[in-house]
């Protein structure tokens, strides 16, 4: 298979049943182009995880630190994240533990945000000065492709929906076939958030319960070749609401604490890409399935 996806070859991929990989990347190939569908989460998967030694921040982090946060606010959306997050990412604690913190975490952090009063037509400045980038090979090669092919790229995202559009728009990359399913921000007339939208995603719901209403894979059910791109445990779910899957491909990024979470990645991710800051590997797949 390397001889067709040269990039399966590169110091960062794990895989731990290559011989299975190989049977399902052939099979999407062969089911062809018209089946095809990318799920794929946002923050730390498309958006990149560091850059010259330093974090990315992710949709959440933009606004957390952003200059339409007061000094009171910055702190103490850091405490919740200093508090949550090593809960978020405790490989010895199961879901029915981490469910109900997370659904804590994500409501304080929203409720802070709202007594910020934050206006609409600040967003974009807003991530025009952050650090955000979109991972190596994003534009030409993931987005432009998946557009021209016609692949409908549905990002399920635990983030902040407003930001991570504008990420993508500022990137030039929005396309026609791009849906996004996150946790939207509502402002009133004069543009200034007053709560977020309902349902709740946080990294352990992303699956059907959040999806009900939405029929968006109801609409692809022909679409049954799926490549689903995560970093986290929560991601794994997320093609749960695609009626009738024939073939699934899992590729997980592992961007933080790689000696202790690689065997738990392994077990549950089809392809393992250990702190890789670009989309070759989902590129160079792509551009095999995709080819005549």
């Amino acid at each position: 298979l390397c001889l067709q996806v040269p990039e399966l070859e590169k110091a960062t991929v794990r895989i731990r049943q290559p011989e299975r990989v190989r049977e399902i990347i052939q099979s999407l190939r062969e089911q062809g182009v018209a089946k095809l569908q990318v799920i794929s989460d946002f923050d730390m998967t498309l958006s990149r995880f560091g850059c010259n030694g330093r974090r990315c921040p992710t949709s959440h982090n933009i606004l957390d630190t952003s200059r339409v946060i007061s000094e009171d606010g910055k702190k103490k959306l850091k405490d919740l994240l200093h508090y949550y997050y090593p809960i978020e990412i405790d490989p010895n604690r199961t879901l029915e533990e981490k469910c109900p913190l997370m659904v804590e975490w994500w409501t304080k952090a929203h409720e802070l945000l709202v007594q910020q009063k934050i206006h609409k037509s600040d967003i974009a400045q807003i991530v025009r000065e952050s650090e955000a980038m979109l991972r190596y090979g994003h534009g030409d090669a993931f987005f432009d492709q998946l557009h021209k092919n016609n692949v409908p790229l549905f990002i399920f995202s635990a983030g902040i929906g407003d930001i991570l559009e504008e990420i993508i728009h500022q990137a030039n990359v929005f396309y026609s076939n791009v849906n996004v399913v996150s946790n939207y921000m509502e402002f009133n007339d004069d543009g200034i958030l007053t709560h977020f939208k309902g349902p709740l995603i946080h990294t352990y719901n992303k699956n059907n319960t959040v999806l009900q209403g939405t029929g968006y894979f109801q609409q692809l059910s022909t679409r049954t070749s799926i490549i689903l791109l995560g970093d986290s445990m929560g991601d794994l779910t997320m093609a749960d609401g695609v009626p009738s899957v024939e073939n699934i491909l899992k590729i997980g990024f592992l961007n933080d604490k790689v000696e202790e979470r690689r065997g738990k990645y392994l077990d549950s991710y089809d392809i393992v890409l250990e702190s890789d800051e670009t989309l070759d590997v989902v590129n160079g797949i792509l551009r095999y399935i995709l080819t005549e």
